[in-house]
Protein backbone atom coordinates (compact mmCIF):
# COMPACT_ATOMS: atom_id res chain seq x y z
CA UNK A 1 0.00 0.00 0.00
CA UNK A 2 1.30 3.47 -0.66
CA UNK A 3 -1.11 5.30 0.87
CA UNK A 4 -2.54 6.58 -2.56
CA UNK A 5 -5.96 6.37 -3.69
CA UNK A 6 -5.44 3.14 -6.22
CA UNK A 7 -3.86 1.05 -3.23
CA UNK A 8 -6.44 2.41 -0.82
CA UNK A 9 -9.35 1.61 -3.20
CA UNK A 10 -7.80 -1.88 -4.36
CA UNK A 11 -7.98 -2.78 -0.71
CA UNK A 12 -11.34 -1.75 -0.14
CA UNK A 13 -12.58 -3.58 -2.89
CA UNK A 14 -11.34 -6.43 -2.38
CA UNK A 15 -12.41 -6.57 1.73
CA UNK A 16 -15.85 -6.20 0.37
CA UNK A 17 -15.50 -8.90 -1.80
CA UNK A 18 -14.81 -10.92 1.35
CA UNK A 19 -11.00 -11.27 0.87
CA UNK A 20 -8.81 -11.35 3.72
CA UNK A 21 -6.18 -7.97 2.86
CA UNK A 22 -2.72 -7.15 4.92
CA UNK A 23 -1.49 -3.81 4.13
CA UNK A 24 2.03 -3.89 3.25
CA UNK A 25 4.42 -1.14 1.83
CA UNK A 26 8.34 -0.81 1.55
CA UNK A 27 10.97 1.77 3.18
CA UNK A 28 13.43 2.58 0.73
CA UNK A 29 14.58 6.09 1.64
CA UNK A 30 17.56 6.00 4.03
CA UNK A 31 16.97 9.62 5.12
CA UNK A 32 19.74 10.29 3.49
CA UNK A 33 20.10 13.77 1.69
CA UNK A 34 18.61 14.38 -1.97
CA UNK A 35 19.75 17.06 -4.34
CA UNK A 36 16.86 19.10 -4.29
CA UNK A 37 13.83 18.90 -1.78
CA UNK A 38 10.70 19.01 -3.50
CA UNK A 39 7.05 18.78 -1.96
CA UNK A 40 6.43 16.32 -4.54
CA UNK A 41 6.13 12.48 -2.93
CA UNK A 42 7.96 10.26 -6.05
CA UNK A 43 8.11 6.66 -4.38
CA UNK A 44 11.94 7.69 -2.90
CA UNK A 45 12.66 10.87 -0.65
CA UNK A 46 11.91 12.45 2.62
CA UNK A 47 8.40 12.67 2.04
CA UNK A 48 8.32 8.64 2.19
CA UNK A 49 7.41 9.03 6.41
CA UNK A 50 4.38 11.01 5.27
CA UNK A 51 3.39 8.37 2.90
CA UNK A 52 3.78 5.33 4.84
CA UNK A 53 1.96 6.72 7.58
CA UNK A 54 -0.93 7.75 4.69
CA UNK A 55 -0.92 4.25 3.97
CA UNK A 56 -1.20 3.33 8.33
CA UNK A 57 -4.17 5.17 8.28
CA UNK A 58 -6.01 3.71 5.49
CA UNK A 59 -5.13 0.00 6.92
CA UNK A 60 -6.30 1.49 10.23
CA UNK A 61 -9.38 2.37 9.10
CA UNK A 62 -9.91 -0.42 6.70
CA UNK A 63 -8.86 -3.11 10.35
CA UNK A 64 -6.10 -4.79 8.41
CA UNK A 65 -2.90 -5.92 9.44
CA UNK A 66 -0.30 -3.71 8.22
CA UNK A 67 3.77 -3.88 7.57
CA UNK A 68 6.46 -2.00 7.35
CA UNK A 69 9.55 -3.43 5.29
CA UNK A 70 12.75 -2.14 5.00
CA UNK A 71 14.10 -2.61 1.79
CA UNK A 72 16.75 0.45 2.29
CA UNK A 73 19.78 -1.68 1.39
CA UNK A 74 18.19 -3.20 -1.44
CA UNK A 75 16.83 -0.56 -2.24
CA UNK A 76 20.67 0.94 -2.45
CA UNK A 77 22.16 -2.07 -4.36
CA UNK A 78 19.93 -2.99 -7.08
CA UNK A 79 18.48 0.38 -7.64
CA UNK A 80 20.32 3.31 -7.01
CA UNK A 81 23.90 2.38 -7.35
CA UNK A 82 22.41 0.86 -10.50
CA UNK A 83 20.95 4.69 -11.67
CA UNK A 84 23.98 6.18 -11.08
CA UNK A 85 26.76 4.03 -12.66
CA UNK A 86 24.44 4.22 -16.04
CA UNK A 87 24.31 7.65 -15.48
CA UNK A 88 27.27 8.08 -15.32
CA UNK A 89 28.22 6.46 -18.05
CA UNK A 90 26.58 8.74 -20.27
CA UNK A 91 22.95 6.61 -20.13
CA UNK A 92 19.65 7.21 -19.36
CA UNK A 93 18.58 5.05 -16.62
CA UNK A 94 15.06 4.01 -15.62
CA UNK A 95 14.91 3.24 -11.77
CA UNK A 96 11.50 1.69 -12.42
CA UNK A 97 12.97 -1.05 -14.37
CA UNK A 98 15.16 -2.20 -11.34
CA UNK A 99 12.39 -1.55 -9.16
CA UNK A 100 9.50 -3.38 -10.18
CA UNK A 101 10.78 -6.40 -10.60
CA UNK A 102 13.23 -6.83 -8.05
CA UNK A 103 12.67 -4.73 -5.29
CA UNK A 104 8.19 -4.38 -5.38
CA UNK A 105 7.95 -7.72 -7.04
CA UNK A 106 10.84 -9.42 -5.67
CA UNK A 107 12.27 -8.55 -2.00
CA UNK A 108 9.37 -7.00 -0.52
CA UNK A 109 6.92 -10.16 -1.47
CA UNK A 110 9.69 -12.39 -0.39
CA UNK A 111 10.72 -10.17 2.77
CA UNK A 112 6.56 -10.16 3.75
CA UNK A 113 6.44 -13.93 3.45
CA UNK A 114 9.21 -14.57 5.72
CA UNK A 115 7.96 -12.32 8.43
CA UNK A 116 4.14 -14.10 8.24
CA UNK A 117 5.71 -17.45 8.25
CA UNK A 118 7.78 -16.91 11.71
CA UNK A 119 6.43 -18.35 14.95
Amino acid sequence: MSGGVDSSVAAALLIAQGYAVTGVTMKIWDGKATSGVSNHHGCYGPGEEEDIEDARKVAQNLEIPFHVIDLTKEYRSVVLDYFCNEYLSGRTPNPCVRCNPRIKFGALVEKNASKRTRI
